[in-house]
């Protein structure tokens, strides 16, 4: 990740008072006390951390549905309060644009390390806005239950998920996209070319490595893993290390060709009427997740703040040795990782395409 300098709790406090836009757009307003009601912060369980969601503005009213596509279908009901939706970035690229308003937090939004700014802009072009603050990220990595032997071939990265010993014995998620690039990074290919979607490998790799799996459900699918059931699955690494933490059975491994990114953002719902004026972010409540204490609470739940590696590393120092990568990968590996934008219509039919002329043949 690119070096910059980093910051006290004192400075931080100090930027939020910079700049005309901030003190302009009230963003400073973040109030902890009983200042009116600003809206409700939505979430789906279990996706934003406890003891963050505890120290949030008490102007703010935060609800847990059960699911993403639970938020999504709030944003079809008639809502007249403004809301913030934490989403991966997946769902929140399925949000309607012409309902975000701009972020308006430059000074925040420059804390965090330059990898974070395509998901900010949920991956338009350069001169789009800042509509999300992309709060955490990490890796897909494999967790293994028992498997010292495979352990031991961690340099074969990702085809390791091709092993024999693997067949019917392994989770996989149930994103064709995504397996469609573990399979591109077999073959040593990247999803950002465009011709590697092309390459005449690619249907029968994505094939072998379907026909491995005993499920394609990476949330429930961990049930089958701690049970014994399989014996190695590709899960985020937010899931991991909480697991790597108090199950020792547990091993994970991080190809050092890259993964895929995930990314969980905080995203703006501008009230359907227009005359309803929009509240200012919490902004005070935004910069604790990025600072201690907060910050080791969100790292022990899987969640890393995209933070220059400098300003991660005090509170890493702090995690025993085999986690720390799997929490901030090596400069070299995450360079080798990519995320995963939203795609064309013809690039979509493309990958439909593909996907059903390698599940044909199984």
């Amino acid at each position: 990740m690119a070096q910059v300098r980093s910051f006290t709790r004192r400075q931080l406090l100090q930027l939020a008072s910079l700049g005309g836009t901030l003190l302009a757009s009230g963003a400073l307003a973040g109030c902890r006390g009983d200042c009116g009601e600003a809206g409700r912060l939505l979430s789906a369980r279990g996706e934003l951390p406890a003891a963050w969601l505890k120290a949030l503005p008490s102007s703010w009213r935060s609800e847990q549905l059960d699911t993403p596509a639970a938020l999504l279908e709030v944003l079809r009901q008639p809502q007249e309060q403004p809301l913030l939706l934490s989403l991966g970035d997946g769902w929140a690229q399925q949000l309607p644009v012409p309902r975000l308003p701009p972020l308006e937090a430059p000074a925040l939004l420059e804390l965090l390390d330059p990898i974070a700014q395509a998901p900010s802009r949920l991956f338009a072009g350069p001169e789009a806005p800042a509509r999300a603050f992309p709060w955490a990220f990490g890796t897909w990595v494999i967790l293994l239950r028992n498997r010292p032997d495979l352990q031991r071939r961690r340099a074969e990265g990702w085809d390791v998920l091709l092993d024999t010993s693997l067949r019917q014995r392994l989770v996989l998620p149930a994103s064709p996209r995504l397996l469609i690039d573990l399979a591109m990074r077999q073959l040593g290919l990247s999803s950002l070319e465009a011709s590697a979607i092309e390459d005449p490998r690619l249907p029968a790799q994505l094939r072998r490595l379907h026909a491995q799996a005993l499920s394609l459900d990476e949330p429930n699918g961990l049930n089958l893993l701690l049970a014994g059931e399989a014996d190695a699955a590709v899960v985020p690494t937010q899931r991991a290390v909480p697991l790597l933490q108090r199950d020792p059975r547990l091993t994970a491994v991080l190809p050092a060709s890259g993964s895929p990114l995930w990314w969980q953002l905080l995203v703006r719902i501008a009230p359907a009427r227009a005359d309803q004026p929009t509240p200012p972010l919490p902004l005070e409540w935004l910069r604790d997740g990025l600072s201690l204490p907060l910050l080791d609470r969100l790292l022990a739940a899987g969640w890393v703040p995209p933070l220059p590696e400098k300003q991660l590393q005090p509170a890493l120092a702090r995690w025993p040795e085999r986690l720390r990568p799997l929490l901030l990968p090596p400069a070299a590996v995450l360079a080798r990782c990519s995320s995963l934008p939203p795609l064309a219509a013809p690039q979509q039919q493309r990958l439909q395409v593909l996907w059903d002329q390698a599940m044909a043949a199984n």
